[in-house]
């Protein structure tokens, strides 16, 4: 037995795995992937041994769910007859700060720039892009990642090393060089 309650680990874990999920397998399907995976925590709570960390514990799930998701036939369809677009909201300040928004020609180059990103994350092998997402996105330790995926340090640290010199590859093949030179916007892949 433990002394987790789900109540609280909804609201600490929620918004991560939503956002976790969202870098794996896409916007459109994160919200479901999420609730199924808490679903399962939830259900799973009562038998967790403590033999690792709840974060460690809750992260392995969603991979899994993750990865069940991206090899099923359906989204594999989903992929290829995917033609969404985001719209670029415009107003003058945050909602909820209050602070200014930055001007249009920024809000469209910071969307531009995550599109092009993304889309490379999206490309790499899905062994290489849970690492990268977990490490530079989550802000998970190799030692983390290694349990969560249940493989080494070291098969971590290779897999993150090959990610970020093939997205580093690929941005500077196929983005524009001052995105990846001056990244104000996603300053955790300025080491890329």
């Amino acid at each position: 037995m433990n002394d987790f309650e789900f109540p609280g680990i909804y609201e600490a874990f929620q918004p991560k795995i939503l956002r976790y999920l969202t870098r794996l397998v896409g916007e459109a399907e994160a919200e479901d992937l999420t609730q199924e995976v808490l679903i399962k925590v939830s259900v799973a709570l009562p038998s967790f041994r403590g033999e690792s960390q709840l974060s460690t514990w809750i992260y392995r799930i969603a991979t899994n769910a993750a990865l069940d998701r991206l090899r099923s036939p359906s989204h594999q369809r989903a992929v290829q007859n995917c033609s969404a677009s985001a719209e670029v909201e415009i107003e003058d300040r945050n909602a909820r700060t209050g602070e200014r928004t930055p001007l249009l020609e920024h809000q469209m180059f910071r969307k531009e720039m995550n599109e092009c990103i993304q889309g490379f994350i999206q490309t790499l092998p899905e062994n290489y892009r849970v690492v990268l997402v977990l490490s530079e996105f989550e802000g998970l330790k190799d030692g983390e990642i290694a349990e969560t995926l249940g493989i080494s340090s070291g098969a971590v640290k290779i897999r993150l090393h090959r990610a970020k010199e093939r997205l580093k590859e690929e941005l500077s093949r196929n983005c524009e060089s001052y995105w990846i030179e001056e990244n104000e916007f996603l300053p955790e892949l300025k080491t890329l």
